[in-house]
């Protein structure tokens, strides 16, 4: 049942942050700088990035007992954030630049690495705090 609950708590605190961080950066504070950019579409799909985030909760949740229990708050943060904000680089920041058109691959390669480098240093920390003090290394979903 304690599995359960840090399960839970995992999961919203990797989704709580992210939407509003997702929304205010990209709709609101660089808004302009993507509509230069010429990528995204006017009317964004709001359900489907809530969807995305939902299930990337649940998978990090479900992974951070699994890759790192055990360890102390910082490093379990540390490793969660290096291993999981650099694989979400590499699909949501590389794929994208080089297959979509864009007024510039290196202004959207800049404001997309800045996004993900906030964004992992917000959450890890936040997830490694709902999993302190596990000590199981098993799957828990």
């Amino acid at each position: 049942m304690r599995d359960l609950r840090r399960f839970f708590l995992a999961g919203l605190a990797y989704l709580l942050p992210t939407f509003p961080l997702g929304y205010l950066w990209h709709l609101n504070w660089f808004h302009a700088r993507y509509e230069q950019l010429q990528m995204y579409r006017s009317e964004v799909i709001i359900p489907m990035g809530l969807g995305s985030m939902l299930i990337q909760a649940v998978i990090y949740a479900a992974l951070y007992p699994r890759l790192f229990a055990g360890r102390t708050w910082t490093r379990g943060a540390l490793g969660f954030g290096l291993t999981f904000g650099m694989l979400a680089w590499s699909l949501a920041v590389l794929p994208v630049a080089a297959k979509y058109r864009t007024a510039s691959v290196v202004d959207f390669m800049a404001l997309e690495s800045a996004f993900t480098v906030l964004h992992y240093l917000v959450v890890s920390p936040l997830i490694a705090l709902a999993w302190r003090g596990a000590t199981e290394r098993r799957m828990v979903a």
